[in-house]
């Protein structure tokens, strides 16, 4: 339980309107025993292969914090500054990972690489994001770490980055340090969206604002690069999206049934996929209900007539986005899209 008291919580921005909260509609609906019990309001957006806006829900330019979607372009402006990991090492830099032994190996590997050590993170110590391994880890006695915490590829990525360039490591998550300005750069270059907040992420990382279509727009130039570091990090993701993720997620069995595709998702009911010819998707559900989120992907991939295309697992995909809702033991309704 957190020891803040009201005083020592962070002000809001002096706008409630200013990030997040705006523009959503109805994009799901929970349906019991045939009756709709409840809805979720949400955005997405959808780009066709050149770029342009084919459909949205709701405000798909209002401003958002992407979480940890922007992960993917983070490590894109790390690559760009001289961070030189394989394939798996940068998947995990990518990653909101589950906290399973192949995850935590490949992150003690990049601060290895960097004459680094679970010290150096700054990250809170938190359990493994997934429940199995969150349960294996207290029946084994154990206890939270910073580097079970999900975003601690990320950081060691950027402690890495910081090595690389001679800049100092205890100050890697001010917004003014130089991987911080680097990532912003990133941001506003792919999304073509100036950013107009920053505020602390959960994992005490800077979260910059950018818009839903300006997300869609970022993923959809790293999944369509023919070379460079935005090949990298695009690869990266394509080849081990079990790392990027865990592997009992959603977000991994989407990717595994989308060739070539990329996607990340981010707290609150981000999430992000693009696929190599360039059509993308980006959405956010606003109440944060993570069930409504993969169905609300795998909707819009069907509507964007990504299920069609050769080599798609149509049926796959559209496992990710069945929720069932139980009753006395039983199925009795759905968690469906609204579109």
């Amino acid at each position: 339980m957190s020891d803040l008291s009201p005083s020592s919580v962070p002000s809001a921005p002096s706008s409630p309107d200013h990030v997040a909260g705006s523009g959503a509609v109805v994009v799901a609906e929970v349906v019991r025993s045939a009756v709709v019990e409840g809805r979720h309001h949400g955005r997405a957006v959808a780009l066709d292969a050149a770029g342009d806006v084919t459909w949205s829900l709701g405000a798909p330019d209002a401003v958002l914090l992407p979480r940890s979607c922007v992960k993917p372009l983070q490590a894109l402006a790390l690559v760009r500054h001289g961070l030189d990991l394989p394939d798996d090492l940068l998947a995990i830099a990518c990653a909101s990972h589950s906290g399973e032994p192949v995850h935590l190996d490949a992150v003690r590997r990049v601060l290895a690489g960097a004459g680094l050590s679970e010290a150096d993170l700054h990250t809170p110590e938190d359990w493994p994001f997934d429940p199995e391994e969150r349960d294996r880890v207290v029946r084994a006695g154990g206890t939270r770490t910073r580097i079970a915490m999900n975003c601690s590829g990320k950081h060691a990525a950027m402690l890495a980055t910081c090595v690389v360039n001679g800049w100092p490591t205890a100050t890697y998550l001010d917004p003014e340090h130089p991987v911080q300005v680097a990532v912003r750069s990133t941001l506003e270059e792919l999304t073509g969206v100036p950013v107009e907040a920053t505020l602390v992420d959960g994992c005490g990382a800077p979260l910059m604002s950018t818009t839903l279509t300006g997300l869609a727009r970022a993923f959809a130039r790293l999944a369509t690069a023919a070379d460079g570091p935005e090949q990298r990090v695009a690869d990266a993701i394509r080849r081990h999206p079990t790392l990027v993720s865990g592997t009992r997620r959603d977000e991994a069995a989407l990717l595994s049934a989308l060739p070539g595709a990329i996607g990340k998702v981010g707290a609150e009911a981000c999430y992000a996929v693009a696929l190599p010819d360039g059509r993308a998707v980006a959405l956010k559900i606003e109440d944060g209900g993570d069930r409504a989120r993969p169905v609300v992907m795998a909707a819009a991939l069907e509507r964007l007539g990504v299920l069609d295309d050769p080599g798609v697992d149509s049926e796959a995909v559209r496992a990710t986005g069945r929720h069932v809702l139980r009753g006395g033991g039983h199925p009795v309704g759905e968690v469906r899209a609204a579109f």
